[in-house]
């Protein structure tokens, strides 16, 4: 090879790896949070070990996924989920990122971003081995970001996370938390019921589901026997033990593979999941997802608080915070997520 020619290649080499480099904007550094008494948590967990997620003194393991599209949403998530917890540094983070070679930033880019913010903090990245799969099984939904593979993770955290992580808090990228996770994390979980979240009764169940689903006697038949009620897959606590024995990732899937036939639903991950748990979960207070602040699925419109108390604020729907700060055109809730974005120069929250 001539030398103008290695030149030129290394030329565009550096060049990839500049943009690779780039395509995940910068964050600031995040307070390191002791907020209780050492004698009253277990011993802190090494940030730098992932076998730390079979460790006994880890309290609460969280599961989220990990992407650029909404790394910014996941690092405000994460600062106030330690912030508000009462032994921040005995909580295991478990990311799960895409494993596509079309992504736009890898998972040790992602890893290293978040090491950047949290250099404290115990987590492990774990690429998506079902990714393809879910791909070919995915049908297309009222919205086109609903439609990605990481949104199916949460049916997989069963098959990605270690045998050892038994109890697991899945949160969605767009929400912030105003109290002690630990507290959600302990949800009681009756015999054999493997999913607990709030659940909305006052919704109309029916909704979700095409009217040929529900004309279908053999199809509806799915709820006989249930109160079916609506929840919001975006604040769970898993046992993952009862989920592998039930084999409910199976049970989803068989859901999937029917729709791809037959369209029985229009919204992404959702209905899956309540064809195979509503009615079937241990109730949660409806403060720990104060959800739909992000609006609908179509326009995004700016929504408050329902009544009660607030434990979690949840921006699902169409409009995400950082979006709407982002175009000078937040929404009032906004402001209460701005405490916690990490993005550099913006401010966030203060260490006292």
């Amino acid at each position: 090879m001539s030398r103008s020619a290695l030149q030129l290649l290394l030329l565009v080499f550096a060049a990839g790896a500049a943009a690779s480099s780039a395509a995940l904007p910068r964050y600031r550094e995040a307070p390191h949070f002791t907020n209780s008494a050492a004698a009253q948590c277990p011993p802190p967990l090494p940030p730098s070990c992932a076998d730390a997620a079979c460790s006994p003194h880890a309290a609460v393991h969280v599961a989220m996924t990990l992407d650029a599209s909404y790394l910014r949403g996941t690092m405000a998530a994460v600062l106030s989920v330690l912030r508000h917890a009462s032994c921040p540094e005995s909580i295991f983070f478990h990311f799960i990122s895409s494993s596509a070679p079309s992504s736009t930033a890898t998972a040790e880019e992602l890893r290293a971003t978040v090491r950047a913010s949290f250099p404290s903090l115990a987590f492990r990245v774990y690429p998506f081995a079902d990714e393809a799969r879910v791909a070919g099984l995915i049908s297309t939904s009222i919205r086109g970001a609903l439609d990605r593979p990481l949104n199916y993770a949460r049916s997989y955290l069963a098959s990605t996370l270690p045998p050892c992580v038994r109890r697991v808090v899945y949160l969605d990228s767009d929400v912030v938390l105003t109290d002690d996770i630990a507290s959600l994390a302990a949800t009681p979980l009756l015999p054999e019921t493997a999913v607990a979240a709030p659940e909305y009764c006052g919704a109309n169940f029916t909704a979700y589901f095409t009217p040929g689903f529900w004309a279908s006697p053999e199809l509806s038949s799915a709820f006989a026997g249930r109160r079916a009620c609506y929840f919001n897959t975006g604040v769970m606590v898993l046992d993952l033990a009862r989920w592998r024995r039930a084999g409910y990732t199976a049970r989803i899937e068989e859901w999937m593979e029917l729709q791809k036939r037959v369209r029985i639903y229009e919204l992404g991950s959702l209905p899956p999941f309540l064809l195979v748990f509503a009615g079937r979960i241990a109730a949660v207070d409806h403060r720990w997802n104060q959800h739909g602040l992000g609006g609908d699925n179509y326009r995004g419109l700016c929504r408050g608080l329902h009544a009660g108390a607030v434990s979690l604020l949840h921006w699902s729907g169409k409009g995400k915070p950082w979006d709407r700060l982002d175009a000078g055109r937040p929404c009032p809730l906004d402001a209460v997520w701005a405490k916690y974005d990490l993005l550099r120069p913006a401010a966030g929250i203060e260490s006292s």
